[in-house]
């Protein structure tokens, strides 16, 4: 019988094949359990530790699955999270090259820098307080699952299907504007193709935040000071093809964009 950490690298292979060869592989919620959040995660955090010990930082994390419209698409009641690393940051206005991804998507979020680590006991007050400030944000998303075809274990193992970020400019903190007070919108090539706004984010952006300090504590990884954390998505995501630009503008927050590099061909 195949012990348990010999399990979960089996199908942290598969993901790192995956990305590697820029090849999407079949669902892996019937082999993992397709219920088996617990073991999802135990597969993200081999994964992680694998990343850490090829050299690379862990620099916050992104909740995702906070919409409650995905929620009931996926079946699931709950969000979920992955691992940001210092590699996956895009600087504000850069161009993310063609062949980078396999079938990416990106969404608007709140973006929270944090100035206290998140310990012990948790409130809304204490969470409120570590936030150093906020920053309007683009999460680029992508799956190691061909077409996109995921439950909750296949984002879980896939490090909550992240890939990219990019944080804008403006620094805002809390006392100065409430996060589910925000409205977004999102366009691609000057074309509006999402909106949204902070309620539409577990009911409040602070709220995600909460969820995740308390479950990541429990996973005995607590979000420490100097963290980024991607709060979720204030609409719907949108896929976005080589050659195009992507652009948010969030009440408050200010504006993000990124470019994604054209193909090229002989």
């Amino acid at each position: 019988m195949m012990s348990a950490p010999g399990r979960y690298g089996v199908f942290a292979d598969r993901l790192e094949s995956a990305a590697a060869s820029q090849v999407a592989i079949p669902p892996v919620r019937d082999a993992i359990g397709a219920a088996d959040v617990e073991a999802a995660y135990a597969v993200q955090a081999e994964l992680t530790r694998r990343r850490v010990a090829r050299g690379g930082r862990v620099v916050g994390r992104k909740v995702g699955l906070t919409s409650p419209a995905v929620q009931a698409q996926l079946g699931v009641d709950q969000p979920d999270f992955g691992v940001l690393f210092d590699d996956m940051r895009v600087a504000e206005g850069a161009v993310v090259p063609a062949g980078t991804l396999l079938q990416p998507k990106v969404e608007a979020e709140v973006a929270f820098v944090l100035g206290q680590d998140l310990v012990g006991r948790l409130d809304p007050v204490k969470v409120r307080g570590a936030v150093a400030h906020a920053v309007a944000a683009l999460e680029i998303v992508d799956s190691r699952i061909a077409n996109w075809d995921i439950g909750i274990v296949d984002t879980v193992a896939d490090n909550g299907s992240s890939a990219l970020f990019v944080l804008g400019g403006v620094h805002r903190p809390l006392d100065e504007f409430e996060p589910r007070d925000v409205r977004m919108s999102l366009a691609v090539d000057d074309r509006v193709a999402s909106t949204g706004s902070g309620e539409d984010c577990l009911g409040d952006p602070l709220a995600a935040l909460l969820w995740l300090a308390e479950t990541v504590q429990r996973h005995g990884e607590p979000l420490r000071a100097g963290e980024v954390v991607l709060s979720g998505a204030l609409g719907p995501m949108v896929a976005v093809r080589p050659g195009a630009t992507v652009s948010t503008e969030i009440t408050s927050l200010g504006s993000v964009s990124v470019e994604f590099g054209k193909e090229q061909h002989e």
